[in-house]
């Protein structure tokens, strides 16, 4: 492996409606499947089929805005970005029917920058841009 090839988060970007979120710096995404379990006749072995699939997620940084507070609700693409000029390329994915599930309507201290973290459900992803080894 060539270590100068491992992606750093540094490059990591998130787009909402199109626009850079350059206040976020964090974003974890991922799906998770229900597998049901199968006890068939003559086979020792419990046999597993797919299941639903839930989508969670969270993005976090630094509050900018009240964007997130006015969008409330309703449901949206977010598209993560993640570059390296050493990497071997560029990811994207994009998360479809994204919403939110709570609202930072306030969280401060005096003296302190203020953080925004927001969770999040989301239906159906895309592989938009991969990652391949040359």
């Amino acid at each position: 492996m060539d270590a100068s090839r491992v992606f750093m988060g540094t490059y990591g970007k998130i787009f909402i409606g199109g626009i850079w979120q350059s206040n976020f710096n964090h974003l974890e995404a991922s799906v998770e499947i229900q597998k049901r379990e199968l006890n068939l006749a003559g086979d020792p072995w419990v046999r597993h089929k797919k299941g639903p699939m839930k989508g969670t997620g969270t993005i976090s940084g630094f509050k900018v805005t009240s964007d997130m507070i006015a969008r409330g609700f309703d449901k949206f693409e977010l598209i993560s970005k993640l570059e390296d000029p050493e990497a071997y390329g560029y990811e994207t994915i994009t998360l479809k029917n994204v919403m939110l599930d709570k609202l930072q309507l306030a969280n401060w201290t005096a003296g302190e920058e203020v953080k925004e973290e927001v969770s999040f459900t989301f239906e159906e992803y895309a592989l938009n841009d991969r990652v391949q080894a040359v």
